[in-house]
Order: structure tokens, then sequence, then C-alpha cells
């Protein structure tokens, strides 16, 4: 199992660091669309909060 979080943990990370980096640049470029940047932003959040339930279920399983 903790070769699946060792995997997955770091894939998880990448894919919030993109998907910020898209908003911002989206958001920084101006005139840009305000629909797509806050959709980003919500699939930011949701990437972390996957990222997060991921880093938690590491340490619960690696904790047995």
């Amino acid at each position: 199992m903790s070769g699946a979080f060792s995997f997955l943990i770091p894939l998880a990370l990448v894919v919030v660091v993109v998907i910020l980096a898209v908003g911002v640049t989206v958001l920084v470029r101006g005139g840009g669309d305000r629909r797509l940047s806050n959709k980003l932003m919500q699939y930011r959040v949701l990437a972390q909060a996957v990222a997060i339930i991921l880093i938690l279920l590491a340490f619960y399983f690696g904790s047995k």
C-alpha cells in the first residue's frame, strides 16, 4: 500500500501546482475569462482536498 501512496501523493501535489500555475497565469494575463479562472480555482481546491486525504491515509496506514 505504501508504494501506491509514494506514487499518488507526488502526483496529486504536481496536479495542484499545475492547476495553480495555470489559474494564476489566466488571472495575471488580465482580460481573461473570469469564469475559467474561477473554475480553475475550484479544481485546485478539489485537488488539494484529494492530496490532503491521500496524505492522511498514508499516515494512517503507515502507523499500523
